[in-house]
């Protein structure tokens, strides 16, 4: 049996940083994600999701970093890796990252759907 990693999220584009590992730039970036629906009284409910994503350049589906700017809207397909770690806290966490295969600017006029 084959096995899949594969997420896909279209959002904003919220907190970036961009650098060099050797000659290779690297971005950690966040995509917010809205997910519409309509609440118990009927009043329409937008949830947003916060994603991290870290993306390659020169990868074959992401030739420049330079579309990763605040609040511009993305496409990015890739893999989503888990990672678990003790907060300060105490506390055992897991944190989740998209390691981005493909992205692409969209357009900027798409909103949710109720």
């Amino acid at each position: 049996m084959e096995q899949l990693n594969r997420i896909e999220i279209r959002g904003n584009v919220g907190f970036v940083s961009i650098f060099n590992v050797g000659d290779t730039r690297v971005a950690h970036f966040s995509v917010a994600t809205n997910f519409a629906y309509k609440g118990r009284n009927g009043e329409p409910v937008i949830e947003t999701t916060w994603h991290n994503v870290t993306a390659w350049e020169g990868n074959k589906g992401i030739q420049s970093l330079d579309i990763i700017q605040k609040g511009f809207p993305v496409f990015v397909s890739g893999r989503l890796r888990t990672q678990k770690y003790i907060g300060e806290d105490g506390n055992e966490k897991t944190s989740f990252e998209i390691i981005a295969n493909t992205m692409e600017a969209v357009e900027a006029n798409v909103s949710p759907q109720m």
